[in-house]
């Protein structure tokens, strides 16, 4: 019998400004692919009878809050699952008014994919500009501009290349790699699973045909090893005698590749060592990579635990107590020079303070202010950190995982901004060893 491989999972979000379409193009995936639960579909159908006049409202499946039943706009971040013969997906829908920006920025912060709605009547708006400015400032490297409502400017090729060309005016000023512009009615399912009949002009594929072969496996960094310690693993099984005095280091590898025999280092401490044996829930391997979750066994029984980092002598991080950081700032309360915080950093959490306020980004022009004296509720802008302790990190640009953080207020533990670390100025030397100082 032929082996069969796992499923590929795409993580995507949609974006845009308020009623372009967002919750009911998720809705319209969901309905077309047969994703719905009989429950769920029932529901819709009785909802439609009483407030819709017989006519399902797709956006319901995924406005899950009554205010924003009420309003007609999503507030919260809202994650579904759904599934094709050909890969899986979690979908984030995030709100489009300004207020909420920094919900969008937690639905974004995982994606492999952007989905930017733009209403065809609109075109490119201020939030059209944000959001696309948002997906390039997170790295997530495929975006798709997709044209909604076309079916209210009459199926206008005109006005679907027109929208086209304002945005290839500004891209050129982000680092996004993968553009893709798609015309759809998510209304209607013009182009959404189904070609549309009313787009003749249009040669390329329908979003969910984009979105189950946009390839995405070359979007891991397997440079460099990054293996975040979540917890030390000691079984204790008397039963078995491989668990007896088995100890393992457990966690996600965040980037690389691990295998049986390979030298690594321990950080911050700087102990060396050499990986014995590899562990998953499903038995031993030889080698693992990024993403797996896995148990590392390593040769000597050195110090190591939660918020350690175990990397290779090559590709180093850097290991630093003084961070430079982009940041969005999302609670009401500004943020000022002097302020301490949790940082909250791949495993480990580590006081800190913002030390200063260094620049903040203009969304409509993309370009830094200069040093404020604040920043408010939404504001993007670049920050020094200080930390009790060193970090071990790379740049976002780098590394999605090990270069991002969330700031947590200490009194409420609420978090208050999403950080991403711009690259180190030195990284760790390969012979560094606690030893030898």
């Amino acid at each position: 019998m032929a082996a069969t491989h796992p499923i590929e999972l795409l993580r995507f979000n949609t974006c845009g400004s308020v009623d372009d379409g967002k919750s009911t193009l998720i809705g319209r995936l969901l309905y077309d692919s047969k994703s719905i639960m009989e429950d769920q579909m029932e529901a819709l159908e009785r909802s439609a009878d009483i407030t819709g006049g017989g006519q399902i409202n797709l956006a319901n499946l995924t406005d899950g809050l009554r205010a924003e039943r009420e309003q007609g706009i999503t507030i919260d971040v809202a994650y579904r699952y759904f599934a094709t013969p050909r890969r899986k997906f979690i979908v984030a829908d995030t709100p489009g008014h300004v207020q909420y920006t920094r919900n969008m920025v937690t639905g974004a912060s995982t994606a492999n994919l952007s989905v930017v709605l733009v209403d065809a009547r609109q075109g490119v708006i201020e939030q059209s500009r944000r959001h696309t400015y948002i997906a390039s400032l997170l790295r997530i490297p495929h975006l798709v501009i997709a044209v909604n409502k076309m079916d209210l400017v009459d199926w206008s090729r005109e006005r679907f290349l027109e929208i086209r060309d304002e945005f290839e005016r500004f891209l050129p000023r982000l680092d996004i790699r993968d553009v893709k512009f798609i015309p759809l009615s998510a209304l209607n399912g013009d182009n959404v699973v189904t070609p549309s009949a009313h787009t003749p002009w249009y040669e390329g594929p329908t979003l969910m045909a984009h979105l189950e072969t946009v390839h995405i496996a070359s979007d891991r960094n397997l440079h460099g090893l990054r293996f975040p310690v979540q917890w030390v693993n000691r079984p204790n099984n008397p039963r078995d005698p491989r668990l007896h005095d088995f100890r393992g280091l457990s966690g996600q590898i965040s980037a690389g590749i691990v295998r049986v025999g390979q030298r690594v280092m321990i950080l911050p401490s700087g102990l060396k060592s050499t990986v014995e044996e590899i562990w998953t829930y499903d038995g031993p391997l030889q080698e693992a990579f990024c993403p797996q979750s896995v148990t590392l066994r390593l040769k000597d029984d050195i110090d190591v635990s939660r918020g350690d980092t175990v990397v290779a002598l090559e590709h180093m991080p850097g290991m630093a107590n003084d961070l430079h950081a982009r940041v969005c700032w999302m609670h009401p309360k500004p943020l000022v020079a002097g302020r301490k915080f949790l940082l909250k950093h791949s495993t480990q959490t580590v006081q800190a303070m913002v030390s200063s306020i260094d620049g903040r980004i203009d969304i409509h022009t993309f370009e830094d202010l200069g040093s404020p004296a604040e920043l408010a509720m939404n504001d993007i802008g670049s920050i020094r950190i200080r930390t009790a302790k060193p970090v071990v990190f790379d740049g976002y640009e780098t590394n999605r995982l090990t270069g991002s953080f969330i700031l947590i207020e200490p009194g409420t533990n609420l978090t208050v901004a999403a950080g991403m670390l711009q690259p180190p100025v030195e990284t760790v030397r390969p012979e560094y060893n606690d030893f030898a100082i």
